[in-house]
């Protein structure tokens, strides 16, 4: 059995960045409570080891008692444009490690807001982020995740007669999924459109070589939080070129009839989202590695 790591697999630089800054953060703050709005990276191995230094999650910061001078981290997908409002009136401290491809994404539809922009968002209609990015975009704006959605969208634009249109896309968005809206709405309204492809370039690389990598092998095996957009969409990808495809958050997932198969296969891939860590992965590649010698 021969294994393959995909040389994309694992932190991003944005996640990266945020773990450390949220740790150095921890670790200066070290007699008082770290709160954090939402889940750093959506990775519960991650979220256990900030836990146990003294990170405390949160999910409004009306939770946190007592807030002037309390130190809030903003997590690394971004949060509604209200919370930065809400905390200077509160006092708190905010370390924004939002990633910082998002914060151009809020930059850049709130300019075309101001300019009479109709904004469409290609995302996860219920992700951080895009929920996040929504929130920068004003009153006119619309969020397709789907194709339906899209048909809807591209009727509602045509019949209010809309002139100025600006797409943007989550940074983990599929990219064929992208590209192929982008050109039905360009072939479908007639009108004024600029596009930016926001899909971050760490994401696109990971699925690309994603698709070549599960085109190879016999058996797929993607690691990451099931909370990752990211991981999840690695996980479609894979299913649209391997027979045999898994998704775990680490090592302790791979159950007993997982390995039988896998250690059957003469190629086995792997490939990990933007916020698994190296040790996740290393600790599967060595548990594959285990079962066959203990088969040998």
């Amino acid at each position: 059995m021969k294994i393959i790591i995909g040389k994309k697999a694992g932190f991003c630089e944005g996640i990266k960045i945020a773990i450390e800054k949220a740790e150095q953060t921890i670790e200066k703050n070290d007699e008082e409570i770290i709160y954090c709005l939402g889940d750093l990276v959506h990775n519960p191995v991650i979220m256990k080891s900030l836990y146990q230094e003294g990170l405390r999650v949160i999910n409004n910061l009306s939770e946190i008692e007592n807030p002037n001078n309390k130190t809030v981290i903003i997590r690394a997908h971004g949060v509604i444009k209200q919370v930065y409002e809400q905390a200077k009136d509160l006092g708190i401290n905010l370390v924004d490690l939002t990633c910082p491809n998002v914060l151009v994404i809020h930059k850049l539809v709130e300019e075309y807001a101001q300019k009479g922009y109709y904004i469409l968002v290609m995302g996860e209609r219920q992700h951080a982020e895009t929920i996040g990015t929504a929130s920068f975009c004003g009153k006119n704006y619309k969020i397709i995740e789907e194709e339906q959605q899209l048909k809807n969208i591209i009727n509602y634009i045509n019949s209010k007669k809309i002139e100025k249109i600006f797409i943007i896309a989550q940074t983990t968005f599929n990219l064929d999924k992208f590209n192929k809206f982008v050109n039905t709405i360009q072939n479908e309204v007639n009108a004024e459109i600029i596009v930016k492809n926001t899909i971050c370039n760490a994401t696109r690389t990971r699925q690309e070589e994603t698709i070549e990598l599960s085109k190879k092998v016999n058996y797929m095996i993607i690691i990451g939080g099931r909370k990752s957009s990211n991981t999840n969409k690695l996980y479609d990808i894979s299913c649209n070129n391997c027979k045999n495809v898994i998704m775990i958050e680490d090592a302790q997932e791979l159950t007993k009839e997982h390995i039988e198969e896998i250690i059957n296969s003469d190629i086995v891939g792997i490939m990990a989202g933007a916020s698994t860590p190296q040790k996740s992965i290393e600790e599967v590649k060595a548990k594959l590695e285990k079962a066959v010698v203990n088969i040998s």
